[in-house]
């Protein structure tokens, strides 16, 4: 009797400590530093209630916080960090066409990108694996293996690429390239018509085209409209190459996004419309400017003064990282200042899609897929050294990574599969409690809420 007595006063007091630990994250992060009222925070958690991995999705900085506090072997010298992504999760991979006109399989999603060691990006993707794994239904043992085979693809390739047998600058998933569920989304997008995304935003008028109004679209007020014009020649100054003319970049059309992404809730998001070029096979193009602020692993990593020197600019940081992990960076990739806020820009490609669970049909589909997601992976800690970024970190990253993992690929996949496991256990438990606490604090829609 004395025993469980014992035993139930630990088990309270670790829930207690938890509880009050996401309660106090939450409220640094959301209401302090992203300053989202309740509306916006509601959405947020609303989307965050929907399954432990939507969770995790819109938690980075616990995730950050824990791993922090935790002793890892593996990681890279903190003088030799990766230029890391800082939020890979199953859900940041997705195709699009690239300048080339061809479609390729890639990350997609570069906000929280900045200094750090490489294996954050290994733990973080590993944690979601385990995630989706478990929505999928498997086992225990299947989700080690799902994660174990993460982790050796990202290891050999690494290799591959120390050796020179393969090279991260010209390393792309594309049809040829692409096995099982990635291939047939990659063969679904060939039949997909350039305007196809388009028509779904915009209607064409008797003076032209413009961006629809509805649910996720609306007209920005004067003001607002005024001062992002205001600040678009800024933009184009900031753009690699403009072989168009200047008609070309001409605003037709803005319109303000409301509604996307989880952890992105409560950033200013807008669609541009601009004249189109032949060869893209559509009259308009549309393009996308995100706020963007410090990213999350910046408040928990070693900080680096030349890093944050470089990149004062938001819009700067994520535009570099993007063209540095990509293989054909996207040609309107720039950034732009309204206000104390930063944006970068980017194309909406048409043809932007990512996989749904439903896609992995089999394990087999899922081991296809996570290998590709794991040489990419690769090559974007290897493409993001001095080869790209002008000497920012002279030094080859893909060595550096490679002297970290050492020589023993089974260990370092056994052990991230198992720690990933056991996080995911933290996560669920953590989501559970989260639920609770948003439902009573008044800070999340109803559980049915979409």
């Amino acid at each position: 009797m004395i025993d469980r007595q014992i035993t139930e006063n630990i088990i309270r007091t670790r829930t207690k400590l938890r509880k009050n630990t996401l309660i106090s994250i939450f409220e640094e992060f959301d209401r302090d530093l992203m300053k989202l009222d309740d509306a916006k925070r509601a959405e947020k958690y609303a989307k965050m209630s929907l399954s432990p991995f939507s969770f995790f999705r819109g938690s980075a900085y616990l995730f950050y916080f824990d791993c922090q506090r935790q002793y890892f072997p593996f990681h890279s010298s903190p003088e030799c960090p990766t230029w890391i992504q800082g939020d890979l999760h199953f859900e940041n991979f997705g195709a699009f066409r690239n300048e080339d006109g061809e479609l390729v399989y890639d990350v997609n999603d570069f906000d929280e990108g900045c200094l750090g060691s490489y294996l954050y990006d290994l733990l973080r993707m590993s944690v979601s694996i385990v995630l989706v794994c478990r929505e999928l239904g498997y086992s225990q043992e299947e989700q080690w293996s799902c994660v174990e085979g993460f982790i050796a693809e990202y290891y050999e390739q690494i290799t591959d690429f120390c050796r020179g047998k393969e090279d991260p600058g010209k390393f792309v998933v594309n049809e040829d390239e692409a096995k099982g569920p990635v291939k047939k989304l990659l063969r679904k997008l060939e039949k997909r018509q350039g305007g196809h995304f388009l028509e779904k935003v915009t209607s064409f008028m008797q003076d032209g085209r413009i961006f629809l109004e509805n649910d996720e679209l609306r007209e920005p007020e004067a003001g607002e409209r005024a001062a992002f014009e205001q600040a678009w020649p800024s933009y184009l100054e900031t753009l690699n190459s403009r072989s168009s003319s200047p008609e070309h970049y001409v605003i037709k059309d803005v319109a303000v996004k409301e509604g996307s992404g989880t952890a992105s809730i409560g950033l200013k998001r807008y669609y541009i419309l601009i004249e189109g070029e032949g060869h893209r096979g559509a009259e308009d193009t549309v393009l996308e400017a995100k706020e963007v602020r410090v990213p999350i692993p910046a408040y928990f990593l070693p900080y680096s003064e030349s890093f944050w020197n470089y990149f004062g600019h938001q819009g700067k940081r994520v535009t570099a990282t993007q063209q540095a992990m990509h293989h054909k960076a996207d040609p309107y990739l720039g950034f732009l200042t309204i206000g104390e806020q930063h944006f970068y820009v980017r194309e909406r490609s048409p043809y932007k899609k990512r996989l749904r669970l439903s896609d992995l049909e089999s394990p087999e589909d899922t081991e296809k897929t996570l290998t590709l997601m794991a040489r990419l992976t690769a090559k974007m800690h290897a493409r993001a050294d001095s080869d790209v970024t002008d000497g920012l970190l002279p030094y080859h990253s893909e060595r550096e990574i490679a002297k970290a993992m050492g020589e023993d690929r089974q260990g370092i996949s056994f052990f991230i599969s198992r720690w990933a496991a056991a996080y995911g256990d933290q996560v669920e438990k953590d989501y559970a409690m989260f639920k609770k606490w948003a439902a009573l604090s008044g800070a999340s829609a109803p559980e049915d809420s979409p």
